[in-house]
């Protein structure tokens, strides 16, 4: 993802303003990440990214998700049309 790409598309919150709570916050929790403009508190599909991006952080490397917009939009689109998500959500680590 591009660093102004939404994670939390319910809120519009792109990965730039994750890392900049990320830095300027430095939560202990990923659960916080919701004080950021309300990010996971929708429909819980980036809930899993955003454990992802918490744990990337606290080994002190650059919060990121390798995969495209539009492939993580569909995505999502199949996980509120089933409820389920597929093998490749990251479990936060």
């Amino acid at each position: 993802m591009h660093p102004d790409d939404h994670v939390c598309l319910c809120f519009h919150v792109s990965l730039r303003k994750i890392r900049a709570y990320l830095h300027r916050e430095d939560p202990p929790v990923a659960s916080l990440i919701s004080e950021c403009l309300s990010a996971g508190t929708g429909c819980g599909w980036c809930v899993p990214f955003l454990k992802h991006l918490h744990a990337q952080h606290q080994r002190g490397q650059e919060p990121d998700l390798r995969i495209s917009p539009e492939h993580y939009a569909k995505k999502r689109t199949t996980y509120r049309e089933t409820g389920k998500r597929d093998e490749g959500a990251p479990d936060g680590n």
